[in-house]
Formats: C-alpha cells, sequence, structure tokens
C-alpha cells in the first residue's frame, strides 16, 4: 500500500519488499526475529514511509549531516541556532579523554571551527542525563583549555588572550531531562555569563539547550515560523503530514530526505544502524535510571543524616535530663532523711517536698 511520503519519495519501498528481502538472509532474519514485535513494526515502518526517517540516528545524520561532506546544511543549521551567520571552517578531532567517556550517552558529538575562531560543540542526546549544567561547564571548560592550548602553541611569544575565541556548547535532547519541563512552552535556552552590576567583560563560555521534545509539544497544530524551527521540525517530527509542510514549505529539506530514503535502500545497513540504535537506547536508559537511583540514594543518605543529627540533639537533652533527676533524686533522699529522723508523719514529709521541689505527690510517693 503506497504512502503518503512514497508520492514525493517514489523510492520508498513496500512492506512485502522489505519482507522480503530480509528473509533472503538468514542473517537479517535472524536479526529481525530477534526485536520485539514493536521494534519489529518501528523498523518497518521508517523503511516504508509510513512514518518519517529517524535522522538523529548515527548513521542518518552523519550522512546527510556531516560537516566535512556537506559544510552548507551544518553551516545554516548551526546559523539558525546561534541567530547569526557561521561558517565551519574545520571539523575538529574528538577528545580521547574526554570526561567519563560518555560517547555512549550521545547520538552525535561534533566539535567544529567557525570562520571567526570560535569552537562549537554540537551533541543530540536521546535522553537527557542528570546534571546538565555541570556536565556541559565541564566539558566547555575542556574545549577552551584545548583552544588555549593550541593557539598559545602556534602563535608563541605572539600569542594574546584577545586570540581565545568564544566557546559554544550546543545541547538538542531528544527526550529532556525534568528541570526542563518547568518551562513548558520554551525550548531554546541560552546561557552565558554577565555581572550583577552591568560591567562588561567578555566571558568566552556560552551554552545552548534545546530540548525537541517540548518543542514538539508546544508546536502542536501550530504552523513553523522560521528557519529554525523548520531544522527542529526536521530533527524531532517523524509524522508524514508535517514531514510533507516542512518540505513544501523548505524545498531543500526534500533532498535531506531523499538521501535518507537512498540509504533505506540498504536493508542491511539500516537494521544494522536500527540495532545499534537500540543497544544504545536500552544502555543509555539503564544508565539515565541509575543515576536517577544514585541521586534518590544521595537524597535519602541526607534524610538520615538529618535524622541522626536530630536524634543526637535529643539523645544529648534526655542525658541531661536524666542528670538532672538523679542529682534530684540524691537530694530528695537527703531531705526525707532528715524529715524522718525528727519523727514528722509521712504525708507531712511529702506536702513539704511537694512544696520544696514543685513536683506532684503521686511523684513523691512512688519515690519514697
Amino acid at each position: 500500500m503506497a504512502t503518503k511520503l512514497k508520492e514525493y519519495f517514489p523510492m520508498i519501498r513496500e512492506r512485502e519488499e522489505v519482507l522480503v528481502e530480509i528473509a533472503k538472509s538468514t542473517m537479517l532474519q535472524t536479526k529481525f526475529d530477534g526485536w520485539e514485535a514493536e521494534q519489529q513494526e518501528e523498523f518497518l515502518n521508517i523503511c516504508t514511509g509510513v512514518k518519517g526517517l529517524k535522522l538523529l540516528y548515527d548513521g542518518f545524520f552523519k550522512e546527510v549531516m556531516n560537516p566535512e561532506y556537506v559544510p552548507e546544511r551544518f553551516n545554516d543549521f548551526l546559523s539558525s541556532l546561534l541567530g547569526q551567520r557561521v561558517r565551519v571552517v574545520k571539523v575538529l578531532p574528538g577528545d580521547s579523554t574526554r570526561i567519563a567517556d560518555e560517547s555512549s550517552l550521545l547520538i552525535m558529538d561534533i566539535v567544529v571551527e567557525l570562520e571567526d575562531g570560535s569552537i562549537a560543540n554540537v551533541e543530540m542526546q536521546k535522553i537527557g542525563y542528570l546534571f546538565p549544567g555541570q556536565r556541559c561547564a565541564c566539558y566547555s571548560a575542556d574545549l577552551l583549555l584545548r583552544q588555549y592550548k593550541r593557539v598559545r602553541g602556534e602563535k608563541k611569544k605572539k600569542f594574546s588572550y584577545r586570540d581565545i575565541k568564544s566557546v559554544y556548547t550546543i545541547v538538542l535532547f531528544e527526550r529532556s531531562p525534568v528541570e526542563f519541563h518547568e518551562y513548558p512552552d520554551i525550548y531554546y535556552h541560552f546561557f552565558e555569563q554577565k555581572s550583577d552590576t552591568g560591567l562588561k567583560i567578555e566571558f568566552l563560555q556560552k551554552y545552548l539547550f534545546v530540548p525537541l521534545d517540548i518543542f514538539q509539544e508546544s508546536k502542536q497544530n501550530r504552523d513553523i515560523k522560521d528557519k529554525r524551527d523548520a531544522w527542529l521540525t526536521l530533527f524531532s517530527s517523524d509524522e508524514p503530514e508535517i514531514i510533507i509542510g516542512l518540505i513544501e514549505a523548505y524545498p531543500e529539506f526534500r533532498e535531506i530526505y531523499e538521501e535518507g530514503y537512498e540509504i533505506c535502500l540498504n536493508v542491511e545497513r539500516v537494521m544494522e544502524m536500527f540495532s545499534k540504535e537500540l543497544y544504545e537506547l536500552d544502555r543509555n536508559t539503564v544508565q539515565y535510571m541509575i543515576d536517577e537511583m544514585q541521586d534518590t540514594i544521595d537524597a535519602q543518605k541526607d534524610e538520615l543524616e538529618k535524622r541522626q543529627a536530630a536524634m543526637n540533639v535529643q539523645k544529648s537533652k534526655l542525658d541531661k535530663q536524666n542528670q538532672t533527676i538523679g542529682e534530684l533524686r540524691k537530694a530528695l533522699g537527703g531531705t526525707v532523711s532528715i524529715l524522718r529522723s525528727l519523727n514528722i508523719p509521712e504525708q507531712e514529709i511529702v506536702t513539704r517536698i511537694c512544696e520544696q521541689y514543685q513536683i506532684d505527690e503521686a511523684q513523691v510517693k512512688k519515690y519514697l
């Protein structure tokens, strides 16, 4: 059965064609049978145009958006995000010593140098991890230090701190961390350092967070208003109607989808790509759960420490009370002995002690 997207991309194959090709290979059939029914359906929907392409998959993204292969696309994408015209002059190597070796947590991670010497690190994450601010600050500091060492090595004695340019850390989330959902209508968060006095000093570290899930929720039943919205729609929507509206409003995106569906003609390659994404998603989900559990454990530990501190205070109070009671009993014993030696009746002794020590009769009789 022809799909809506097949009218725009004739190379899209029918479901039966894809299943026949899978059945021709024992390896592919075994891999396909190893997936859950829901995962099988998702794969077939992607290949047959029932749903749009998952352009955030590493295999797709590296083909259709690689700044080395199609720099004009990446330039336009980055310019739309930053709100200013930028041009990538080269792709920088990744850092093999990247903190905590989190490459497996990312869909895509590209570091580029811009025309003005600025550095941009663009990441796409399927799952947004805890502590996004702290994590990005560490990576930004690492990029800044790498730039400093490189530029100082090139300039030598002519080096000036004016030679160090801005470092942009740009993170797009397919599923964003919980704190972003406190702002359900905002899908573009830009951070930079500013003084609370108005004093202007140029700081170099800048951050941009884009929660694509919130973008999708906020843009339901609303038109694409500008190029930035168009790019975010490209990476976040798999609904055929939305994709058709996108390529009609921005025909340049049609070529991106065509290249993606050309990749889909190689079933073995796409199945490998799909398997890898399922594996990484499972691993990322487990890591996310571990992070959340650790966060809960830390919170419980803090609560236990507070309770222990309160119990220690209470114990100290009880110790003082017991000490006071002991001293009172000692004093009472002396008083009772004196009164009894004077042959004073027991009831009068009780009455006198109650008045002297300001305690009730029942307590005194219990002691006597």
